[in-house]
């Protein structure tokens, strides 16, 4: 069916009323979604959606729509309304105005992945995919009387992509996804305490060679645990030593959000205009790249067709540049650096982060631990807030100890970093020699995408924790 639509045509009629560049981009995506509450499977979803979506830069603005019905009839239809919206809404019409440079063309052939897929999802029953979710959830209930409440959620996803713009640009692609997630209640007497544990990738049920469903219940049920018999964590400034086990989210909400191109354009963000300048210790090198392999965030090329690449944000300290997409890229006269993503057809382009983490040092996590006398030792992040326009956070700590005398001791519960991003980037002292992934979805301008971040083991001389007792003394 999408073979036999002109779109070449289509986008000859979007940009007839004027504008510097039009695209369209299609997707196909089947999914399966299985949850399983209270001991059994409440929820198998399955579903095929479809559409595409048609984008005209106009004056270096925006105009988007989109339809489910995939015809020629409804294409040229959308691409005229969008148009006369364009001429209507863009102003004066932008004459000798420079476009981005022209990405390479990749192979238009499904499928465009970075990496072959070992076990196709799509190549198993639903019986076999319901199995996985058994196996988690009767782990995590028979471990101890005190689990509660068990949560398993199991998805995949297969998107066929075909991208063609106003350029010459037309490429087609095929990204392969599966999630994995045990999120366990625990209690004891009026103590409630939650573990949860996810695992991800752009990989198929493969995913589960590398982490059995068991393993994957085993952590989330004994983080569960843990905390009911931790102390309440101590509060004051202190040292801080964050696992690299802990994942991204440090770098991802603390920094990375702030270096998307469209944020630091609009002054949202406490690295506008800083390219150049010093703004973290010279031991932090931060990169984001999804060609690699197998994590949340990859890709072979965004959504608008700009092929992957590594780009290193943060060297040795100094800002090197932003995310950029083509629009966000056209405004600062730069290429694109492949990190226009959406989450469907229903949405425009913007710049997100894809994989993103800080560099490995040169330390033993272990030293890094010996060189604390006392502090917190934080093994895994919770939840949290930014502010991008100064830098300010808030991050919950979901499995966090106390460490005296260079080493690791009880666990504590309840504890909260409360700090500045830029500042914390510029405290940081002791970079270990490890690297540790988390998964997420991101959430940014109502949009969803999938995405993972790293880091090593850091130390933060001093940092601000909230908790339920009294001062800790350094």
């Amino acid at each position: 069916m999408i073979e036999t639509i002109p779109f070449e045509k289509i986008l000859k009629e979007a940009l007839r009323e004027g504008g510097e560049f039009a695209d369209l981009f299609f997707e196909q995506t089947y999914s399966v979604a299985i949850i399983c509450e209270e001991d059994r499977i409440e929820k198998i979803i399955s579903g095929l959606d479809m559409g595409i979506g048609l984008r005209i830069l106009y004056d270096r603005k925006t105009f988007y729509g989109f339809t489910t019905e995939v015809s020629q009839e409804s294409l040229f239809m959308l691409a005229r309304r969008i148009s006369q919206a364009a001429k209507e809404g863009g102003g004066k019409r932008a004459v000798g105005l420079p476009s981005s440079p022209r990405p390479a063309l990749l192979s238009p052939s499904f499928p465009q992945s970075l990496y072959p897929i070992q076990k196709p999802p799509e190549g198993l029953s639903i019986e076999e995919r319901v199995s996985m979710v058994k196996r988690a959830n009767e782990v995590a209930r028979k471990l101890d009387p005190r689990v509660q409440q068990v949560k398993v959620l199991y998805r995949d996803m297969n998107q066929k992509l075909s991208i063609s713009n106003s350029e010459g640009l037309c490429i087609e692609g095929e990204r392969i996804g599966t999630v994995f997630s045990v999120q366990v209640v625990s209690a004891k007497g009026d103590v409630v305490q939650t573990g949860y544990e996810p695992i991800g990738g752009t990989m198929g049920f493969e995913l589960f060679d590398l982490h059995p469903p068991e393993k994957v219940a085993e952590m989330a049920t004994k983080r569960a645990l843990l905390m009911l018999s931790a102390r309440k964590a101590p509060m004051g400034k202190m040292a801080v030593v964050l696992s690299s086990e802990a994942g991204g989210t440090m770098i991802h909400e603390a920094i990375g959000h702030g270096l998307e191109a469209d944020l630091a354009q609009q002054g949202l963000s406490v690295y506008s205009k800083k390219i150049g300048e010093e703004v973290a210790s010279s031991l932090i090198t931060v990169v984001d790249d999804p060609t690699l392999p197998q994590k949340r965030g990859s890709y072979a090329f965004d959504d608008e067709g700009v092929p992957s690449r590594r780009t290193i944000l943060v060297e040795e300290g100094i800002l090197r540049g932003y995310l950029y997409d083509r629009l966000s890229a056209l405004e600062d006269g730069v290429e694109s650096s492949g990190n226009g993503r959406r989450e469907s057809y229903q949405q425009k382009p913007i710049p997100r982060m894809s994989n993103t983490m800080i560099l490995s040092g040169k330390r033993k996590p272990e030293e890094i631990v010996h060189s604390v006398e006392k502090g917190l030792f934080v093994k895994k992040m919770g939840g949290g807030q930014v502010n991008t326009v100064n830098g300010d956070f808030i991050f919950e700590v979901s499995e966090g100890y106390l460490i005296e005398g260079g080493s690791v001791g009880e666990p504590v519960r309840g504890a909260i970093l409360v700090g500045n991003g830029p500042q914390v980037l510029k405290d940081i002292d002791m970079v270990g020699n490890d690297l540790g992934f988390g998964i997420g979805t991101c959430g940014k301008d109502g949009q969803g995408v999938p995405v993972s971040d790293a880091q090593p083991t850091l130390r933060i001389p001093e940092l601000v924790v909230g908790g339920q007792e009294g001062f800790i003394e350094k």
